[in-house]
Order: C-alpha cells, then sequence, then structure tokens
C-alpha cells in the first residue's frame, strides 16, 4: 500500500493553519504534522490548548518547538550588541522571531522525513518571504506548499471549508492581531492600515497600572543582560524579568513604519519595554566605555546586521561576519546602568563601570587637561586645518 506524503504544517491554531491542515489532509492526501515554535510567546497552559486545537482537527503528530534560547543566543544577543531598532524605532521584535520559527519548522521536517513544508501565509506579508527563503535554503528537497496565498482565499471560503468538513467553530475574528514574543509584542489593527491614526488604549495588550517612578538597575557583563536590582539572572530571565516591571508603565509602545520586503510601504504597532530599555542602556554604557570608532562602526554594522535580519537572510555567512565583530567589540562593555521609569517614559540616568573612559587621569571635558598643554593644542589645530586651508587658498581665490 502507498503511504501518504508527509508535510510539515507550520501552526498557530487561527483559521488560516486550521484551513491548511484540513485542506492537506482531505483534500490533497497528506499525512500532516503540525509544528509551533516557541520563541517566548507561549506558556504551558497556551501550549497544550494549541496542542488540544490541532487533535480537534484530527492531526495526531502535533509539536511544541521551544527555541527561546536559541533565538536569544544566536539572535537578540546580536540585536542587542548591535542596538538594533529597524528605522530607528522597531527592536525587530517579530521579524526575527519569524526566522528562528522557520529554522526550527526545517530541521523538524527534515528530522521526520517530510516531504513538504506548508504555511499559512498571504500574499501581502513579510512572512511568507521569511519562510520560504529559510526552507529553500535549508530544505531545498521539499515542495513549500501555501494554500492561503496560493488560492488567494477569502475568510468566508476558509469557514465555509471547515464547516462542510465537520469543523463547527465561531472564528470570530479579533479586532487587534496580537504577536506575543520574547523580543516584544507586535499590534496590528484597522488604525495600523491607515498612515494617521494611532492605536487607541484597548488595543494594548499591557494596560498602564504603575503610575510612581522606579528607579532599576540593569547588571552588563560583556553586552549582556547579567543582573536586574542586583539579581543575578540568566540574560534571557533578565529580558522577561524587566518586561515585567516596565511593561505596566506602558513603556515601549510605539507605531513603526518601514518599507516591506515585498516592496510595500507598511505600519504595525508594537509593545516593548524591555528591549527598548536594554538597547537604550546598552547603547549608553557604550558610549562610556568604546572608543570613537568602534562607536561608529557598530553603528554602520549594526544597521546592516538588522536590515539582513529583518529581510529573512540569517542565513547568509556575512551574518556570521558580523556577529563576530560585534561581540568582538563587547569585551568591556561591563557595568550598571541606572534607569528611572515614569508612564510611558523612561530615564537613562547614568552608568558605573571599570572600564568608564570618561575617568581618565588625562583631563576632564571642559575643565583641566592633564596630558598636553596648551602649545600642544595650538600645533594639533595648525595640522588639523592645513587640508582646509590649501583647498580655501587654491579653490577659493576669487
Amino acid at each position: 500500500m502507498k503511504k501518504n506524503k508527509k508535510v510539515v504544517l507550520a501552526f498557530s491554531g487561527g483559521l488560516d493553519t486550521s484551513y491548511c491542515a484540513i485542506h492537506l489532509a482531505k483534500e490533497k492526501g497528506y499525512e500532516v504534522f503540525t509544528a509551533a515554535v516557541n520563541t517566548g510567546g507561549f506558556d504551558e497552559a497556551e501550549q497544550q490548548a494549541l496542542a488540544q486545537k490541532a487533535a480537534d482537527l484530527g492531526i495526531k503528530d502535533h509539536v511544541c518547538i521551544d527555541v527561546v534560547q536559541e533565538f536569544y543566543q544566536k539572535g537578540i544577543k546580536y540585536l542587542l550588541f548591535g542596538n538594533v531598532l529597524k528605522n530607528h524605532t522597531y527592536p525587530l521584535s517579530v521579524s526575527a522571531e519569524r526566522v528562528f520559527q522557520a529554522v526550527a519548522i526545517a530541521e523538524y521536517a527534515k528530522k521526520i522525513g517530510a516531504d513538504a513544508i506548508a504555511h499559512g501565509s498571504t500574499g501581502a506579508g513579510n512572512d511568507q518571504v521569511r519562510f520560504d527563503l529559510i526552507f529553500n535554503v535549508l530544505a531545498p528537497e521539499m515542495e513549500i506548499i501555501t494554500p492561503i496565498r496560493d488560492m488567494k482565499l477569502s475568510r468566508e471560503e476558509e469557514v465555509e471549508f471547515l464547516k462542510s468538513h465537520g469543523v463547527e467553530k465561531e472564528w470570530a475574528k479579533a479586532k487587534y492581531s496580537i504577536n506575543k514574543g520574547l523580543w516584544g509584542t507586535s499590534v496590528g489593527g484597522a488604525e495600523t492600515l491607515t498612515s494617521h491614526q494611532s492605536l487607541p488604549e484597548e488595543a494594548w495588550p499591557t494596560k498602564i497600572v504603575n503610575r510612581d517612578g522606579l528607579m532599576v538597575e540593569i547588571g552588563f557583563e560583556h553586552g549582556e543582560p547579567t543582573s536586574i536590582n542586583g539579581e543575578r539572572l540568566t540574560p534571557v530571565q533578565a529580558i522577561k524579568k524587566l518586561q515585567e516591571i516596565a511593561q505596566p508603565y506602558g513603556i515601549g509602545r510605539d507605531i513603526h513604519v518601514g518599507d516591506t520586503i515585498i516592496g510595500i510601504k507598511g505600519r504595525v504597532g508594537f509593545e516593548a519595554a524591555a528591549p527598548m530599555i536594554l538597547i537604550k542602556a546598552h547603547q549608553l554604557l557604550e558610549k562610556h566605555v568604546l572608543g570613537k570608532w568602534q562607536l561608529y562602526w557598530k553603528d554602520q554594522l549594526g544597521e546592516w546586521y538588522g536590515m539582513l535580519m529583518h529581510e529573512g537572510q540569517f542565513l547568509d555567512p556575512v551574518m556570521r561576519d558580523i556577529e563576530a565583530f560585534l561581540e568582538n567589540t563587547q569585551q568591556k562593555v561591563m557595568g550598571k546602568v541606572f534607569v528611572k521609569l515614569e508612564p510611558k517614559r523612561f530615564e537613562l540616568i547614568g552608568i558605573e563601570s571599570e572600564f568608564d573612559l570618561m575617568q581618565s587621569k588625562h583631563g576632564q571635558y571642559g575643565e583641566m587637561n592633564q596630558g598636553w598643554s596648551g602649545e600642544d593644542v595650538k600645533g594639533f589645530t595648525k595640522i588639523l586645518a592645513n587640508a582646509t586651508l590649501i583647498q580655501q587658498s587654491v579653490q577659493n581665490n576669487d
């Protein structure tokens, strides 16, 4: 007897992937394996609920793959080292995690000997490109199946199809689309489809309940967050702890406007208290302990790293090259950063570090110099002015 082909479906439990599961099993004859990838957005109860949704659809093989630690070690860590904010705004909350979800699904598909990989992306967003790109690199022998994109299905058509196969469920469309992960939560709604509306208070998953100012101390070792208020933590624990403390202040809320991979402009709301505070705190510490050219080249390469990550190019070898540079710059990024939290904002108070270059014995800015004389400065500025002086005398002789 001929065995059915195996397909691994990236599964969220929503309408689109539920349609895909039934369509692939009932109409295409595949043996369907569903996989959800946890990048920090699922707790134990949510994982169990997702497994139950798969079982209700008749899926016998469902897995939830935990990649939280890998997501931090191979992704978030370098986004933090590079102080990456897309368009100076967005910490790549969803962009980065999609890459790691795709990698995990491709590796699982290869492990079980699947013939194909499927996902429920439409043809209008970035995720379709990120998923397809990773799958094409890691599993080029497998077919990529995208029913929603290829068939251009409407929501109503999907609901009717599921009903015809005995899946009777209220598929109420949420007013706001929420995607939660370790490095922030994205929020989409009718307002983000416009160019002029902001998201209302009801849209934000975390409500503002803290209004009294609070001082927070963040400890960094080699550029990684390792303590909050003196409590020793792993970097993942530190991110979660800071998020727990700061998000109820409404910090890190914003709307990102950017260019999608497919060439259209898009807007997405996000709340990312811990990522925004950590990036700015880390950047402040770097200003104190790194040299001018280290900071300059970090800015350039951090920008490129974020762009490539956003566009799904995580597997390109140049990413490993940039990571090596970024990691090397973090050797002296050690110390404490003091941050004051207020409703909807935070203030960087200052830092303490044994490697603080402001503590130099050679002089204090605007005060007293110890390492040079006034005559040294006169000679230095005369030489420094020489190139401009020559150009002025030759080209501006009128």
